[in-house]
């Protein structure tokens, strides 16, 4: 056994062994830092979680709103609001925030997600699942990606790090065959522009999964206001983009 996130965060390991997709190989920073990748297994703490995610690369204070727009290369155009609820639930005995994602094309809701984190005492957000439902036409046509930390083998991930470094990886979910994403921390003195405005010493990490191997990603965190860009640089062409931000009061 070591440790993951310091004293708070006892962790057994199970060899996930090999390497991660996209070239990436699991491992950390030149700090001490070691957070969880690939399948292995985490046991977390309840006591050690809290529901006030205030990460400055992503707080989430209930009643927090993001506007995104993602254009695609066939011309399609999203619109996808995240919502921070005041909402709470109990996942793998970790009281976690709910947090509602909502996508839709002209007009029309295509993906309805409740993702669930909670912030141990370091400062790591975990991400401990979500429950997603696909739509057409008004009808549920798929729940694929569903997943539930504790539950048929899933592992709580990291959605962002306390204290990024460059080269940090980690795993930011898993459960096996349905959700195994990945990422890297590459740098924190990005420059971005979006349409909500400038951003300067932005995190960016390159984002990956084997069950989609040809696909890789950047995504961007701008202190004080969470993502802000997504872009896909292989296996795609979707640019995603905050247009509006309003920080909530709770």
């Amino acid at each position: 056994m070591r440790p993951i996130c310091s004293l708070l965060v006892a962790v057994a390991l199970a060899g996930a062994g090999g390497c991660a997709s996209g070239g990436d190989e699991a491992g950390t920073g030149s700090g001490e830092q070691s957070l969880p990748t690939d399948g292995e297994t985490v046991a977390l703490d309840p006591a050690a979680f809290t529901t006030q995610v205030d990460n400055p690369y992503w707080p989430m204070r209930p009643g927090s709103r993001w506007v995104y727009r993602e254009r695609a290369g066939d011309g399609s155009v999203q619109r996808v609001v995240v919502t921070v609820t005041d909402r709470a639930k109990a996942v793998a005995g970790i009281e976690a925030l709910v947090v509602h994602d909502v996508a839709s094309e002209e007009g029309e809701v295509i993906e309805d997600t409740f993702d669930w984190y909670a912030q141990d005492a370091d400062g790591n957000i975990w991400y401990l699942g979500e429950d997603t439902k696909e739509y057409e036409n008004g009808k549920v046509v798929s729940t694929e990606g569903s997943w539930e930390a504790g539950i048929d083998g899933a592992q709580a991930g990291i959605a962002l790090p306390a204290h990024p470094e460059v080269g940090l990886a980690y795993r930011q979910e898993y459960s096996a065959g349905q959700a195994e994403d990945e990422a890297r921390v590459l740098s924190l003195d990005e420059l971005v522009t979006v349409p909500f405005g400038d951003f300067r010493d932005v995190l960016m990490t390159r984002d990956w999964t084997p069950l989609e191997p040809r696909v890789l990603e950047h995504k961007f965190y701008a202190k004080g206001v969470g993502p802000v860009l997504a872009l896909t640089i292989s296996g795609g062409d979707e640019r995603e983009e905050l247009v509006a931000y309003t920080e909530g009061a709770g």
